[in-house]
């Protein structure tokens, strides 16, 4: 399955059918937007000076009207052999790698040859609408119930699997209401939420003693955290996007998400499609234990935040032998299991 790159400027919608690849038109992932942004003049701290008799600031306001990037922040829904399977609020780019690593992430494949198809539509009309949501009958209702939905940037990414993986998906089947800051939200049932892993680590071993072996030392991970700066061009227009990123041949391949798992669904997404080993994720974010949970499962040795994990997240990657270290800022990081 061949699959072209996108530049961070659009994404670009594509369709595979066998060999051929068709590209469809393009969205970007950031638009401009009239701001007014206002300010005092002044930058002094102490307001004692400029405050009048009856204590209203007498500094002048000052007001700028200027057009700002903003990250497009798209709905994607997850069709899986006709089945409704979930909803991600993510960027709208490499949505087959974010497909792949999703589905992966899930446990409802194994292996990206189980993929057998797959189509990406952009869904902006009523037309594309009714074809994928269920509609009251009224034909009224029907109008006004998908009105609203034209607010919105609207992808369906259908997938088509092997018999397997429906049997999977049948025994598993939910609606998942994604959210950006979330990747768990709509998950309902304890044991979906939090699954047991063992059978990753029982596959390994030898894993964690790997782990303290490929330890990323400081000066590898401050390069790392230098080209992820320079590369992560979305973020520097619009300063709302994560980025999960690797070094391979020596080369940074970056993804960008509005929404941290999405980013790293989309990286795991990749890494699978190209049958590839990476020894270190490296996030813009925080880790939370869903990103912890991802890592484990797909066999990344060693997650990298420049925010902090939590202590869930901790424990967690010390149960299942991952490296996980944070505070990747400042000329330092911290290290808190794998050393």
């Amino acid at each position: 399955m061949t699959v072209k790159n996108n530049t961070h400027h659009s994404a670009q919608s594509l369709v595979n059918k066998g060999a051929e690849i068709i590209e469809l038109p393009v969205t970007p992932l950031a638009r401009e937007h009239l701001t007014q942004q206002h300010d005092y003049l002044s930058s002094k701290d102490d307001r004692s000076g400029f405050m009048d008799t009856n204590g209203n600031d007498k500094r002048q306001i000052h007001i700028n009207n200027a057009h700002a990037s903003l990250a497009v922040e798209a709905a994607v829904a997850i069709v899986i052999n006709g089945i409704h399977y979930a909803v991600l609020m993510a960027s709208p780019s490499q949505l087959d790698y974010l497909a792949i690593g999703f589905l992966y992430s899930e446990g409802l494949i194994q292996h990206s040859h189980e993929l057998l198809d797959w189509e990406v539509t952009h869904t902006n009309d009523n037309a594309h609408f009714e074809k994928f949501i269920e509609h009251p009958n009224n034909e009224v209702n029907r109008s006004i119930a998908l009105e609203h939905l034209l607010d919105y940037d609207v992808y369906v990414v259908e997938l088509v699997l092997n018999q397997r993986c429906h049997q999977r998906i049948q025994a598993q089947k939910r609606q998942l209401a994604g959210r950006t800051g979330c990747g768990m939200c709509g998950i309902t049932g304890l044991t979906q939420a939090l699954p047991d892993l063992s059978s990753y680590l029982k596959n390994k071993p030898q894993r964690k003693q790997q782990v303290i072996v490929k330890m990323p030392c400081l000066d590898s991970l401050l390069d790392i955290r230098t080209r992820v700066n320079n590369a992560q061009h979305t973020h520097q227009l619009t300063g709302a996007v994560h980025a999960a990123a690797t070094l391979y041949d020596q080369h940074l391949h970056l993804f960008e998400d509005v929404g941290r798992h999405n980013a790293l669904d989309k990286l795991i997404g990749w890494k699978l499609r190209h049958k590839i080993e990476v020894d270190c994720v490296v996030m813009t974010s925080r880790l939370s234990i869903e990103l912890i949970q991802k890592s484990i499962r797909t066999g990344i040795p060693w997650l990298v935040g420049m925010s902090a994990p939590t202590s869930t997240a901790i424990r967690v990657a010390e149960r299942y032998g991952l490296g996980l270290a944070g505070f990747l800022r400042d000329d330092r990081v911290t290290y808190y299991s794998g050393f």
